[in-house]
């Protein structure tokens, strides 16, 4: 079964970490997606640009509105995410328990839908 590993975590919070905080946690990430990948379980992964680069699209009463920036206020943001292959949600549950940030932040671990599911 696949799972997206989802990272939710401050982006203010980050950006005010000190430099030795911020390496410690890249140097943390290293060694949790080189662990990932020695599983052989990773599928994909990536960081994503802070939510003031994102953009919003939504159709309402037939018109494209396009906003700048998230659409939703929250404390925590989505920040990036893994694609992994494993066998069932326990063992997701616990690669998303060794993602660094679970300690700073929210993990989500969401199956994805097979396409022949459909």
């Amino acid at each position: 079964m696949q799972f997206a590993i989802l990272i939710y975590s401050s982006e203010e919070a980050m950006l005010k970490a000190d430099p030795a905080s911020k390496q410690a946690m890249l140097a943390a990430y290293q060694s949790y997606t080189q662990a990932l990948q020695s599983a052989g379980i990773l599928l994909g992964w990536n960081r994503l640009r802070p939510t003031a680069s994102a953009t919003t699209v939504r159709i309402a009463d037939g018109k494209t509105q396009v906003l700048n920036g998230p659409f939703a206020d929250t404390r925590e943001q989505l920040g990036g995410f893994y694609l992994i292959d494993v066998a069932d949600l326990d063992t997701a549950i616990n690669w998303g328990a060794r993602c660094p940030s679970a300690a700073v932040g929210t993990i989500e671990v969401r199956p994805v839908w097979d396409p022949k599911d459909y």
